[in-house]
């Protein structure tokens, strides 16, 4: 019941790779439930959908600090979000579409400097 409340879109991190991405010129949709995976943006023009991770939710390998409680309940449901996140991301590479991943602790210049460098790939 809990989990039911916990935001899946327009969070803080989200909100913030937006703006990021509104910065420097590019436009994206945020409605991408006809994609695998439902990337949070998707850049059409250069075929780029982008994921913000919550370190929590996906498991972050840098900042994760698995519950006291229940822990293999947790681990195994982290995990299989791990294993869903590798899964979507081939399937939207099997579409022609790139993946780039952000964590929610990622700082702004981090962002911006990786979005720049694959939209260059991408031209």
């Amino acid at each position: 019941m809990r989990m039911r409340n916990v935001a899946t879109s327009g969070t803080a991190p989200e909100l913030r790779v937006r703006r990021i991405v509104r910065s420097i010129g590019e436009s994206y949709t945020s409605r991408t439930d006809w994609l695998p995976g439902r990337p949070d943006l998707f850049l059409p023009q250069h075929r780029i959908a982008v994921f913000v991770h919550g370190c929590f939710w996906h498991g972050c390998p840098r900042c994760f600090v698995p519950p006291k409680r229940n822990r293999t309940w947790w681990r195994d449901k982290i995990e299989k979000n791990r294993r869903r996140d590798r899964r979507k991301s081939r399937e939207l590479r099997l579409l022609g579409i790139s993946t780039i991943t952000f964590w929610e602790h990622d700082h702004d210049k981090r962002i911006e400097k990786r979005l720049v460098a694959r939209l260059a790939r991408a031209a």
